[in-house]
């Protein structure tokens, strides 16, 4: 027996039936254990955690999701802004729109949409579409198809 195990595990390996031959057992499989312990958490941890809206806000979800479209267009901030409005109340039900930061929250189907528009320069503006599902994780899917109607109402 190892002298590393020490008289606790030298009884537990006793008690387990164990016969190491240059290792204690117990040990090892003590360190097994902690092993799988530590994936789980670390599975875990990367499944929950926070996200940041487009207001600025952080909100509990998945983080490591991919949930935002963003886009370019040469138009004013007024117009895109005008649009991405046009679309939330076409497709959903805008919740909030803060005209001075230029954004839009909006529930489509069970989904939470966050718009932000910036304004680069006097004729160039970007916005972002972000889609989020009930249970936290993000909806790239629905974000694009929000980003390419906004776009056709540009036209």
């Amino acid at each position: 027996m190892d002298r590393r195990c020490g008289d606790a595990g030298r009884a537990i390996c006793e008690q387990r039936g164990l016969d190491p031959v240059g290792r204690c057992a117990c040990i090892r499989s003590g360190m097994k254990k902690l092993a799988a312990i530590a994936v789980a958490l670390i599975a875990f941890s990367s499944l929950t955690g926070c996200y940041r809206t487009q207001e600025g806000r952080v909100k509990a979800g998945v983080p490591m999701s991919s949930d935002t479209i963003e886009s370019r267009y040469e138009r004013p901030a007024v117009q895109l802004f005008e649009a991405a409005k046009a679309t939330m109340a076409y497709n959903g039900t805008p919740t909030s729109e803060d005209v001075v930061r230029r954004t839009i929250v909006a529930k489509v189907d069970t989904r939470t949409v966050y718009i932000r528009v910036e304004e680069l320069e006097p004729n160039v503006s970007r916005i972002f579409v972000q889609a989020r599902k009930s249970n936290g994780k993000g909806d790239i899917y629905l974000a694009s198809e929000l980003d390419k109607q906004i776009a056709l109402r540009l036209r």
